[in-house]
């Protein structure tokens, strides 16, 4: 690459953080003007750069059995959401929760909840990451009781004979969702009662349309997110299917020079989880080189 050949880049506005993961974090701010350290329980965001970042201002984040040690302290919780048993265990301990979950995520455990309630009999169905934040505190709605489903594969766990309610971890893909559905539909006899809830977050299933058409205006793509982020494993898939020159990274420092011979266009795209900061920052990468 030469002073002749400069480079166009282009930061995709649509990606980086989510309304909840700003809240999230605007609220960790906010929080540590006031507070030396602040405990969140888990990472903030799938994202090492912003948890590293929000470190130093004095977040110090925790896993389930350190905050379980904890005692008359302030606890943040992210934006994922977290099970009944943690509110319990805050209860317990005396613990102030400063509570940063999603409007949809609670929306979505708020409906889990009353569909056990009303009907104990029926299995409720989570298309989602097993062990993802999101889903654990999903399946505290239903005492843990949720079968988990990740692929139309998993759906060998269900009983087809029995009623089935199903639900989806905001972040999923409508595609496979509707695929789950339309599956169970054509495997249960007349007689099952299929009830089935899109509880897809639209600001991030808009997304994958969204970046398909952005990874098509470039020569190269540099997509950036965290390595825990499953949306930007989801959301990188679409790059590559779209655009075979595109890359993953998690810091600018993985950035190679090399990847950009030829390259005349450059887009630089992310996750929900992904800061803007970030992206300007591979720019300025690749404007250096």
């Amino acid at each position: 690459m030469n002073k002749e050949n400069k480079i166009s880049i282009t930061i995709d506005p649509q990606s980086g953080f989510c309304p909840g993961v700003v809240r999230a974090i605007s609220t960790a701010e906010k929080q540590l003007l006031t507070h030396d350290t602040l405990y969140c329980l888990g990472d903030i965001v799938h994202n090492g750069q912003e948890v590293e970042r929000l470190s130093k201002a004095g977040l110090v984040c925790i896993d389930q059995k350190e905050f379980e040690k904890l005692n008359d302290t302030t606890v943040l919780l992210r934006a994922h959401g977290e099970p009944p048993l943690t509110y319990a265990t805050a209860r317990k301990n005396n613990i102030t929760i400063i509570d940063a979950t999603c409007s949809v995520v609670l929306q979505l455990q708020k409906k889990i909840k009353e569909a056990y309630s009303a009907n104990p009999d029926a299995q409720i169905v989570i298309y989602g990451k097993i062990g993802h934040a999101e889903v654990v505190g999903l399946n505290g709605q239903c005492d843990n009781k949720a079968i988990i489903i990740e692929s139309e594969e998993n759906l060998d766990k269900v009983d087809f004979n029995k009623p089935i309610i199903l639900f989806s971890q905001t972040t999923k893909s409508i595609e496979t969702f509707n695929q789950i559905v339309d599956k169970i539909k054509n495997s249960i006899p007349a007689s099952t009662e299929f009830i089935y809830h899109d509880t897809i977050c639209r600001q991030v299933a808009n997304r994958i349309p969204n970046i398909r058409q952005f990874a098509a205006n470039y020569d190269l793509i540099l997509f950036i997110a965290g390595e825990k982020s499953s949306n930007g494993r989801i959301l990188f898939d679409e790059c590559r299917k779209i655009n075979k020159n595109s890359y993953q990274i998690s810091d600018v420092k993985k950035i190679r020079q090399e990847w950009f011979q030829n390259v005349k266009t450059v887009g630089i795209c992310g996750a929900t989880s992904t800061p803007k900061w970030l992206m300007d920052n591979a720019a300025d990468v690749i404007k250096n080189f």
